[in-house]
């Protein structure tokens, strides 16, 4: 990762957003000191022949959005390319292809991607965090049967995802693997006044930096880490919660009863990270050199990594600088890149 001061740090196209307030954020960012650097990593190996899963598993839960329910996903193997979600109580709808083509919303209430193909019923919530691991882990091909649009919700991260996907099995399909990156220098702002940059990777080059910072007001304050993609930094990363406030998490227990979309919703002090204004309510994970870096693994392995799996035609590679990102950019971030013809092969 190079240490590039402000006044030089190349923004390349600027996809939305302008210059001024972008070196107004880039400065904050790079003020931030590293708090974990696993940048020394070797880059996950590159996969030639498309896999999948060689063994059907399951994994359950108590549901995302409704917590007294048991969800279970079946993961099951496929030759059709890239990741599905089939509803299997509806069964005259199509499976939902893993695609920045058929993301619905990122969410109002509780911000999450939300993929839809056809029926408007036909849908499935917070996919995020399942996703990742089209994009993090050896699976390229896979269908994933759940009956109903609502996820379970673990109590690590993803980490029961991960587990039960390793001890699936793998096997080829036909076919290679293809890896995109950008053509060139991309940076879109966000609405939180950050930014997400993408730097294309040299040619061959199928690795993926990530440099990513959050800042909040709160108990997680500014934590910034930097990795390399590969199997140890993926598994650590996959096990962090999502974070919410005190606040969010009284809002939801009480006048969020009225509202449908968290009236059931599963959030615990098991499942997230809660924190108040001065400290946390419940105990933080992630730890290094005594300080949490839970926030910021979560936000760049199951949020950041996740929008990289709505490229559909293939891996990602190149070098992220992410500060303040949310799922709205990072989903309007990958439409761009459709849009003005960015990816390209590496």
């Amino acid at each position: 990762m190079t240490g590039i001061v402000a006044r030089d740090f190349d923004f390349g196209s600027i996809l939305d957003g302008n210059r001024d307030d972008l070196e107004r954020s880039h400065q904050e960012f790079v003020a931030l000191p590293v708090d974990q650097d696993w940048t020394g990593g070797v880059p996950a190996p590159r996969i030639v022949a498309p896999r999948t899963i060689a063994n059907a598993i399951e994994a359950s839960a108590p549901g995302t959005f409704s917590k007294n329910q048991i969800r279970t996903l079946r993961l099951e193997p496929t030759d059709r390319s890239g990741w599905w979600f089939d509803r299997t109580d509806l069964p005259e709808s199509q499976p939902i292809k893993c695609s920045v083509r058929n993301v619905w919303t990122t969410g109002k209430v509780v911000s999450n991607i939300v993929l839809r193909s056809g029926s408007r019923h036909n849908y499935a919530r917070l996919v995020e965090h399942i996703i990742a691991l089209k994009a993090g882990m050896d699976v390229d091909n896979l269908m994933i049967r759940m009956n109903s649009g609502d996820p379970p919700l673990f109590d690590a991260g993803s980490d029961g995802l991960v587990k039960a996907l390793k001890s699936a099995g793998r096997k080829e399909c036909p076919g290679r693997v293809k890896t995109f990156t950008v053509k060139e220098t991309v940076t879109i702002m966000t609405p939180h006044h950050g930014f997400t940059t993408i730097e294309p990777n040299e040619p061959g080059d199928v690795s993926l930096k990530i440099d990513c910072a959050r800042e909040f007001p709160n108990a997680i304050g500014k934590q910034r880490i930097r990795f390399v993609l590969n199997e140890q930094s993926f598994d650590y990363g996959a096990s962090a919660r999502t974070n919410a406030t005190f606040r969010q998490k009284l809002f939801i227990e009480t006048i969020g009863k009225v509202f449908a979309d968290v009236r059931n919703i599963g959030y615990n002090r098991k499942n997230i990270l809660i924190a108040a204004k001065s400290r946390y309510v419940n105990t933080p994970t992630h730890i290094h050199e005594g300080k949490s870096l839970e926030a910021s693994w979560h936000r760049a392995i199951l949020d950041l990594i996740a929008a990289l799996a709505l490229i559909e035609e293939g891996r990602f590679a190149g070098t992220i600088t992410d500060y303040k990102g949310s799922h709205f950019a990072d989903v309007e971030l990958v439409k761009l890149l459709y849009a003005n013809d960015l990816l390209v092969e590496v």
